[in-house]
């Protein structure tokens, strides 16, 4: 296996190569020799081949490849063909089998290996500097097959010089000499291969492959099992392959097609690894027999491995990834003709840690020493890069059947194997690891499959009882590889320790982030690191592991660029005329699509008539563009084409023919064809096209091209530009992500539209992963004004193309090209309107890394703007120059930079004239805040004018003003005296907050203030209105607060209240003024409390109607109260009444009728919210309520017009004796009320000694002549009608002259009479309302939400005479609770 030009071993993508393979690599390699100054003539048996391939696959003059003809090409064409087909038939048919011949010879001769050995020596062998041990990229693969059947064994080896191989059976070299024709050794390519014919039984054995050259020895190993058919009466060994049938899966014609690339995977997740495959013939119930294998063990299918063969393809399913399934996975598919294998490898990274700093998963965990009672584990540590060290490991065991994990080892164990005891004879367990360092627990490994304790049987041992981790790795050389991969080698350790495999580490150069490039150790000295970022530059460290954990980071290698290994390039195509002139013809071509890692530095073209098969050199020296004229040719014949690209690696391999072309004038006065087609700044929809003017431009001048484009696959063409642009370029949109699509380009002059151009490349509409756009900024250093691109791709010969308007800036003055790494940038020298337009960028030798950007003028002037900026810097402020009063009445000037060097200097200007610090003045900068100040002590009218600051800080300069004149000087000017008099009220006593208010929650208002520097001398006294008020509490001035509280506030409260607080230093006085909005203020924040205080309405009858009461903390008629009836305001009338006390709301419906039905509300506003609370007075609850009404209504009649005395009745007399006393009262009642008068309860009958009288229903009178002691006793008057009545009693002493005035004894009053039993019917007109808010009579509770009325009980007869207290003689009016009924009458 080589390259073109060079000796250096490729390193292949994925760890595979067949025999196939490399025969069609090395003939390729072998087509043309070539030197850097010329092209040989002579042509190797390889050419010969060439030729033979391109004769047998390619059909002779079949018309569908020409283009169509007119009727006199046609005449022409068929005389031409008739005259050499003769000829050319017999010519060609002898040809083509002497050339079949010669070619199955000659690929198996030796001149074929004499010339690729000659050719090797030629090229420039770079890995003769690094001489290399053999070392097996593809080892020997394990096989089982069927008794008289061969079998093959491949293995590729590399190593410098190169390595000889020799084959064993079971330790004995095998001799092809002791059995002919049993033997095959072949070495073809690098290739080494035994095939063993007719296999028997006895051909079952390990046979290995040993390597050897001056530095070393390497061996590989596989085992050959024949089985024999059961029916011949031998047992099977190993039962993988089924018993024949008539048409077995191995007959089969297997081709694979589509193979699984490098996969990357994450720990916990999944992925499929699949191969699509032609089978012939495609049996639905015989699919071909698949085997996969990691790291050359077989893998069966299972709960962590599902495998499929069918429908065309066969796929592994990894359902559960771990870090175990790392590995190098291969396809075996057993074929007609032995095998097709496809290998590629598996990484699977970490999943994140538990804890952030965790390390990952222990690996490979297996369990070993199985006994009755415990078992020995063992484990690989995992690969800690970036994290703490491990500290040790916790082992856990699970029971079958069990989901349980139970630790146990109560203390992390430091090596990665440990004996677990305490397992029950017979019972079946699984067990895990997981690592532990300073950060946390990792996740747990994969658990081992079911682990029975039994005793002792053949198990596999824990080999090895040399402890320590191993030494260091050896020396480390990376090499190039793909442009995406790195092939790493390195030397053992020269301590190995029972070594079990090696990670490898990597970095970006520049750089000290290290990371894993695999998770799980590798067991070879050699290893391919995939997905690494093309271009980059990386540097590689290898460390070794065994069971005691990491050895020492091995030394770094060398620095290497990610770039594929050298090669030829590969086979231009798209061969197109673009003109003829009868004797000769100019051509295009469009390059390789792989440079093979180098420049593509000549073209060669060779022609041919098409008449024969003879090739002709046109240039021995090859050309550096893609456009060549070929002269000397013959008008009228038809040629074809071929094209060679060639680089420092050597000379590729020829493009396939082009089609037949007739040199022919050119004559039509319509354009030629463009060329050169290609494509830029690909996205998901849309691109940019391009192209080159046609070479042939016609009668007259190219005035414009339209652009066609077809979908892949279909020759239905649209045209996108219905006018056409004089430009090279299109930019294409409303393409579909994803689509295919082919574009031709057609020219026009002033004669019409030219024939169109060969169609494009098919170009999926999708960006490269990782693409970038262009970006235009402004270096922050320089201020220089430029675009920059950061390829998402490069390669070692890679350049940064760019243009503007699709047109290459070349070597203009105007813009600067510089390129570091995979970043590009364009300065522009001097940027104006000149330099706007669109600008493009091309990454070349990669695939299609390209962007624009359309550099406008608004985007210009902003970049201008800030350039200036940098380039004539000024340091940035914060804040301008400000000012601010401080105590004492001092004035401080101040601006803030953003940021300021200890080596600024600045100057404060005033009114033009510099000052300095000095007295009054004090000038300062503070460089951590970035702050600049000047201070006056004494800032007075001669202050007033212009301020300003100038700052100078290395290279960047500004200044800030401030103009202090006028209305803005005099403001400042009050305030700093305002100030200067504070200073001076605060050396005595004085007010720290001026009054202020505050409402308690209940609703009471606190005027208030915090006062300061005082002693228990300081007085402090409270006016309103100039009148002082002394409170019940005497104010404390040294809690440092004082309030007044002002319950029950309304707006009698109005008025200026002053706080005064005074001791011998001074005094000091605060003003509060409670009106206007102060006043407002206060109501609504007391409205505030009581609103949210206020509980639902509360119905309430009368007998004046139906109230609806809402109780709060506190209400006052001021706060900003509605009633609202079915959402319609409420004013207060006749009807609606509306009112309050100091604890409630309400509204009264007067006379109610069903017009009053509905739900009613209050709204109570503080001002910012409204409280609202509501009561539905409809249904059951207007009914009930409106029943209480009317029986309260006529209660309160009945108590109207009930007999009752109104007055002239003391309650207590003392009269002499022998006097005469006259009892007189005034008497009420609707109708007239009958009067009784008693005596001790017994009633006075009329006489001359006793007179009763009773004078217009109004007056009643009882006249006693001449009293005596008898006479005294308890008298009363019943005054009654027929809606009840009262009783009042009066007292009467009787004493004798000369007797001591006796102490009158009052008697116990009665109960009021209650009111009669029957109700009586209403009275036909109102009674008038009371004028009261609320009435005393017959009122319920207020604090009842329902309303309970009950009559009040009769009360019974006097029996006994009470006395009653004495009011004296002068009392007219008698106590108006005295009620009673008609006493009975004797």
């Amino acid at each position: 296996m080589g390259r073109k030009g060079s000796s250096i071993p490729p390193v292949r993508g994925e760890y595979f190569c067949s025999a196939s393979q490399a025969a069609s690599g090395w003939s390729s390699t072998a087509l043309r020799s070539f030197s850097p100054f010329g092209k040989s003539s002579s042509y190797s048996a390889s050419q010969v081949q060439a030729q033979a391939t391109e004769a047998m696959a390619e059909p002779a003059y079949t018309i569908p490849v020409f283009r169509q003809r007119t009727a006199d090409e046609g005449t022409e064409e068929y005389q031409r063909v008739s005259t050499n087909v003769g000829k050319g038939l017999t010519v060609i048919q002898d040809e083509l089998h002497r050339m079949r011949m010669a070619t199955k010879a000659k690929v198996e001769s030796l001149a074929l290996h004499r010339e690729v050995k000659e050719m090797m020596y030629r090229r420039v062998d770079t890995s003769e500097e690094f001489p290399r041990m053999p070392d097996f990229l593809v080892a020997l693969r394990p096989h089982t097959v069927w008794e008289k059947t061969p079998v093959k064994l491949f293995c590729t080896v590399q190593g410098t010089p190169r390595p000889v191989v020799k084959w064993y059976k079971g330790g004995v070299p095998v001799d092809p000499l002791s059995a002919p024709g049993k033997y095959k050794i072949e070495n073809k390519y690098g290739v080494h291969g035994l095939i063993i014919s007719r296999c028997v039984v006895s051909d079952t054995a390990e046979y290995s492959a040993v390597a050897t050259n001056p530095h070393g020895s390497a061996t590989s190993k596989a085992t050959v099992t024949v089985k024999r058919p059961a029916a011949s009466g031998e047992s099977c060994l190993l039962g993988l392959v089924p018993r024949l049938t008539e048409i077995h899966a191995s007959k089969l014609e297997v081709s694979l097609l589509d193979r699984f690339s490098v996969s990357f995977g994450v720990e916990g997740g999944s992925i499929s690894l699949a191969c699509t495959m032609v089978v012939v013939p495609d049996l639905p119930n015989v699919p071909p027999l698949a085997q996969w294998y990691r790291d050359d063990k077989l893998l069966t299918a299972g709960r962590l491995a599902e495998m499929s063969v069918g429908g065309g393809a066969a796929r592994l399913t990894l359902p559960h990834l771990a870090k175990d399934d790392e590995g190098l996975y291969t396809l075996r598919i057993f074929t007609k003709d032995g095998t097709a294998e496809h290998s590629a490898y598996l990484f699977v990274s970490d999943a994140p840690p538990p804890v952030p700093g965790a390390p990952g998963a222990p690996i490979s965990v297996k369990a070993f020493d199985v006994n009755a009672d415990y078992v020995l584990l063992a484990w690989k540590p995992p690969n800690a890069v970036n994290e703490a060290p491990i500290s040790g490991y916790f082992v856990d065991r699970c029971e079958a059947g069990s989901d349980t994990w139970v630790q146990c080892n109560d203390a992390p164990v430091k090596v990665c194997k440990y004996p677990v005891h305490g397992l029950k004879e017979g019972r079946s367990y699984r067990f895990r690891v997981r690592a532990v360092n300073s950060a946390g627990v990792s996740r747990p490994s994969r658990g081992t499959d079911q682990v029975t304790a039994l005793d002792p049987a053949e198990s596999e041992r824990l080999q090895g009882t040399e402890e320590g981790v191993p030494s260091a790795p050896g020396q480390v050389v990376a090499t190039r590889n793909t442009k995406s991969s790195v092939f790493v080698q390195w030397d053992p350790p020269s301590h190995p320790k029972n070594l079990m495999g090696y990670y490898i580490d990597a970095r970006i150069a520049g750089t000290k982030d290290w990371f894993p490039c695999n998770h799980k150790p590798f067991k070879h000295s050699r290893f391919v690191v995939h997905g690494l970022i093309p271009g980059e530059t990386y540097t590689f460290r290898v460390q070794a592991v065994n069971v005691f954990g990491l050895s020492d980071e091995s030394q770094e290698s060398s620095p290497i660029s990610v770039e594929p290994a050298l090669s030829t390039p590969s086979a231009p195509f798209g061969i197109t005329m673009l003109s003829c002139d009868g004797s000769s013809m100019t051509l295009a071509w469009k390059s390789p699509a792989h440079c093979g890692g180098s420049k593509v530095n000549a073209y060669y073209i060779d022609k041919r008539n098409a008449d024969t098969l003879l090739w002709k050199e046109v240039n021995l020296t090859g050309v550096t563009e893609r456009l060549c004229s070929i002269d000397n040719l013959t008008e009228g014949v038809f040629y074809e084409f071929k094209v060679q690209a060639a680089n420092m690696a050597g000379v590729g391999v020829p493009s396939a023919p082009s089609a037949p072309m007739k040199c022919e004038a050119w004559t039509m006065d319509e354009p030629g064809p463009a060329y050169d087609l290609s494509f830029s700044e690909v996205r998901g929809q849309s691109l940019v096209i391009l192209w080159k003017a046609p070479v042939y431009t016609g009668a007259s001048a190219v005035t414009g091209y339209v652009v066609e484009m077809a979908k892949k696959g279909s020759s239905e063409f649209v045209t996108l530009n219905q006018e056409a642009v004089s430009h090279r370029y299109l930019q294409v949109t409303g393409l579909e992500e994803g689509e295919t699509y082919v574009f031709r380009v057609r020219s026009i002059n002033a004669n019409g539209v030219g024939k169109p151009s060969q169609a494009s490349e098919p170009v999926c509409a999708k960006a490269l992963p990782g693409t970038r756009e262009l970006v235009a900024g402004v270096d922050q250093e320089t201020g220089d004004v430029f675009l920059s691109l950061e390829a998402c791709e490069i390669s070692e010969t890679s350049k940064f193309v760019w243009s503007k308007n699709y047109r290459g800036v070349g070597d203009c003055p105007r813009v600067a090209v510089t390129t570091k790494g995979r970043t590009s940038r364009l300065t522009f020298t001097n940027p104006d309107k000149d330099d706007l337009g669109r600008y493009s960028v091309v990454v070349t030798d990669t695939d299609g890394v390209s962007a624009s950007h359309t550099l406008t003028e608004d985007a210009l002037n902003t970049m201008l703007e800030l350039s200036y900026a940098i380039k004539h810097p000024v340091v940035p402020l914060k804040h301008g120059l400000n000012y601010e009063v401080l105590e004492k009445g001092h004035v401080r000037f101040w601006l803030q930079a953003v940021k300021l060097s200890p080596s600024v200097s600045y100057r404060v200007i005033v009114n033009d004239k510099e000052v300095h610090s000095g007295e009054g003045i004090k000038i300062s900068h503070d460089v951590a805040s970035g702050v600049i100040q000047m201070t006056l002590d004494h800032f007075t009218r001669a202050n007033e004018g212009t301020y300003t600051v100038q700052i100078h800080d290395g290279k960047a300069k500004t200044q800030s003003s401030l103009v202090l004149v006028g209305d803005v000087f005099k403001a400042a000017l009050k305030e700093a005296e305002f100030q200067r008099k504070e200073h001076i009220r605060k050396q005595g006593p004085h007010f720290s907050e001026y009054l202020y208010f505050t409402v308690t929650e209940d609703c009471t208002v606190m005027l208030a203030c915090k006062v300061a520097n005082v002693k228990k001398e300081t007085s402090f006294h409270w006016y309103k209105e100039d009148d002082e008020i002394v409170p019940e509490t005497p104010a404390n001035v040294m809690s440092g607060a004082v309030a007044l509280p002002i319950p029950m506030f309304s707006r009698k409260d109005q008025g200026v209240f002053k706080a005064v607080l005074s001791d011998d230093r001074g005094k000091d006085t605060s003003l509060f003024d409670v009106s206007g909005n102060v006043f407002d203020d206060i109501i609504n924040a007391i409205a505030k409390i009581a609103g949210a205080s206020a509980s639902e309405l509360v119905l309430q009858c009368t007998p004046e109607g139906i109230r609806l009461q809402c109780y709060m903390n506190y209400y006052t008629e001021e706060m900003k109260t509605v009633w609202k009836h079915k959402e319609s305001k409420i004013a207060s009338s006749e009807k609606m009444r509306i009112g309050g006390t100091a604890e409630m709301a309400w509204m009264q419906i007067c006379d109610p009728s069903d017009k009053e039905k509905g739900s009613y509300s209050i709204e109570i506003s503080d001002g910012v919210q409204t409280h609202t609370r509501g009561f539905d007075l409809s249904g059951q609850a207007y009914t009930d309520a409106y029943e209480e009404y009317l029986r309260l209504k006529a209660a309160a009649f009945a108590e109207k017009n009930r007999g009752r005395v109104v007055g002239g009745l003391p309650d207590v007399v003392t009269i002499m004796e022998e006097k005469s006393l006259s009892l007189t009262c005034t008497v009420f009642g609707e109708p007239t009320p009958e009067v009784s008068w008693f005596k001790n309860e017994q009633e006075v009958a009329c006489n001359e000694h006793t007179k009763v009288t009773f004078e217009g229903g109004k007056f009643a009178s009882l006249l006693i002549n001449k009293v005596t002691p008898d006479d005294s006793g308890k008298y009363s008057i019943n005054v009654r009608n027929k809606y009840g009545g009262e009783f009042v009693e009066i007292t009467v002493s009787v004493y004798r002259q000369g007797e001591k005035l006796p102490e009158p004894k009052l008697g116990q009053p009665k109960a009021p009479a209650a009111a009669a039993t029957a109700t009586p019917p209403p009275p036909k007109s109102p009674a008038t309302p009371s004028k009261t808010p609320t009435p005393a009579s017959s009122r319920m509770s207020m604090k009842s939400p329902t309303p309970a009325s009950t009559p009040a009980p009769k009360s019974p007869a006097p029996k006994s005479p009470t006395p009653t207290p004495s009011r004296g003689v002068k009392s007219p009016t008698p106590p108006r609770f005295m009620k009673s009924p008609t006493p009975p009458r004797k």
